[in-house]
């Protein structure tokens, strides 16, 4: 594969649904990205979230940091030079972030079952962004689940089988914001694997996503105005039995323009645990993984102090 197949996803639901099915089960096992078209989100919900992406990080450096992340609270400003590879190398990615979970009302009775659920922190210097954001959010989780079912009927599953698993979900989007950088500068972001299920972003037009093929060639990922691209996360790697491919990725700007970003990260609810839905393939052999307990790590671990210990699944983990 030395391409990223773009596929009309308009024909699930219709006569052509079971060709676009394969069409899109393949991809996932051969690359495990593809760019999708064809999904009724309005042009107008993402040019209203690509605005309010720069809004978010058009402000002064004290009020982005007022609203820093912190360890009780993984929502908020995600500083430069915060987060570094999982090679051990120590340079830091060139971006700033801001995270965001789903939507969870502070009185909602799933935050007694786990405390990665709440409200999110909205910038309080752009609060009208949040309008934007949860319209857009909203459109993806429409998408998620449709192509969801369709990756479950490729693996000869009822659609339910990776649907019903995003009641109540652990759902974040990341905004990023990586200014140029020049040949010597390291990464945006360094290459790593996604650790969710399903990854969904509709990308700068400035370019600098690149996936890892098999051959060992990186490739640009891309989509037409309107589209997205998808790609597989470890947790649905693991589902698949080994079928669907979870693929490295990097982000380098060498645009000479500022890039920004917002990618939507599929995760179950808090009590699913994944396993393998079908026979696993040969020389596939993934421990199954609690969903609350890997958010809870993800976050944990993501503290330049922080360690990961034998309880740490190794999603998303590089080995090399």
């Amino acid at each position: 594969m030395t391409e990223i197949a773009q596929i009309d996803i308009s024909a699930l639901g219709g006569p052509d649904h079971n060709a676009c099915v394969d069409q899109i089960a393949t991809a996932c096992r051969d690359i495990g990205f593809l760019t999708v078209t064809g999904t009724d989100v309005p042009l107008e919900v993402i040019d209203a979230m690509r605005a309010a992406a720069l809004q978010v990080f058009d402000t002064d450096e004290i009020a982005k940091h007022r609203q820093a992340i912190t360890r009780d609270n993984y929502r908020g400003y995600i500083p430069f030079g915060f987060f570094t590879p999982n090679d051990g190398s120590g340079t830091p990615d060139l971006y700033e972030g801001y995270k965001l979970h789903h939507e969870t009302d502070a009185d909602d009775p799933i935050r007694a079952e786990c405390q990665l659920y709440g409200p999110n922190l909205w910038p309080e210097h752009e609060p009208e962004v949040a309008d934007a954001i949860l319209t857009y959010w909203r459109a993806l989780d429409d998408v998620a689940l449709r192509l969801l079912g369709a990756l479950a009927e490729g693996l000869s599953l009822p659609p339910t089988a990776l649907q019903d698993p995003f009641a109540q979900p652990l759902t974040n989007m990341t905004l990023l914001h990586y200014p140029p950088q020049g040949a010597q500068d390291g990464f945006g972001i360094h290459p790593h694997k996604d650790t969710c299920a399903l990854t969904l972003i509709s990308p700068d037009p400035v370019g600098g996503l690149e996936v890892l093929t098999k051959t060992g060639d990186w490739i640009t990922a891309t989509a037409p105005r309107g589209g997205f691209v998808v790609n597989i996360g470890d947790m649905l790697e693991l589902w698949s039995g080994g079928r669907y491919v979870s693929t490295p990725h990097r982000v380098i700007n060498r645009s000479g323009a500022e890039r920004y970003s917002f990618p939507y990260f599929a995760v179950p609810r808090h009590d699913v645990v994944v396993h393998p839905l079908v026979p696993t393939l040969p020389g596939f052999d993934r421990p199954e993984v609690h969903c609350g307990h890997w958010s809870a790590e993800t976050w944990r671990t993501n503290w330049p102090d922080e360690a990961a210990d034998e309880d740490t699944p190794e999603l998303g983990t590089l080995h090399v």
